[in-house]
């Protein structure tokens, strides 16, 4: 695994061990960065479930002002900490070591409002998909700011809603056994 564009470009990373992790493939990341690519810059980003921290690193190493990394298991934000000091990132990020609910209450008091926000649950999770889209969707007014989309990364055999409360689902991307749907504000 390694960081596709930007600053860190060609970096490699590690994943926590064990198999509770998966990783969002490189080929994902860059298919999600060229469809993100002209609202990166200075953008505040929340990479929520973050395992690795693949996805918010590559957010950060393209111009992404601040990233919010959330992961309540202790072995994928090790795998955070090491990966942000192996790059020599000192600034610009938050480690949210709580649950996901807990994190996006404690963002939506933040005054930095979330230009993009990533989910990537287990896919087998699919009450955590629910659950958090509908949460970010109450939270949407103090969460994010007027054009903020939420991306969240599924299997493409779990379709997820069209709608969780003020989030519409305007695009979905297939790519192998994965899926990325997009949501805005409506």
């Amino acid at each position: 695994m390694r960081v596709i564009g930007g600053t860190y470009r060609s970096r490699r990373l590690i994943a926590p061990c064990g198999l509770a992790t998966r990783p969002t493939s490189d080929r994902l990341r860059e298919t999600l960065f060229n469809v993100l690519a002209p609202g990166i810059e200075g953008a505040v980003f929340a990479d929520l479930f973050a395992g690795s921290g693949a996805v918010g690193i590559e957010a950060l190493s393209r111009g992404a002002s601040l990233v919010y990394f959330v992961d309540h298991a202790a072995p994928a934000v090790a795998a955070i900490r090491d990966n942000l000091a192996a790059l020599g990132v000192r600034s610009g990020f938050r480690i949210e070591s709580s649950s996901v609910s807990s994190a996006l209450r404690r963002l939506s008091d933040s005054p930095e409002r979330c230009g993009i926000v990533f989910l990537d649950p287990p896919y087998a999770a699919s009450a955590d998909y629910t659950r958090t889209l509908t949460y970010i969707g109450q939270l949407s007014d103090s969460l994010l700011s007027p054009d903020g989309i939420v991306i969240a990364e599924h299997s493409r055999k779990m379709p997820l809603e069209e709608n969780y409360g003020p989030l519409q689902r305007y695009r979905v991307l297939e790519q192998g056994d994965a899926g990325l749907s997009f949501y805005k504000l409506t």
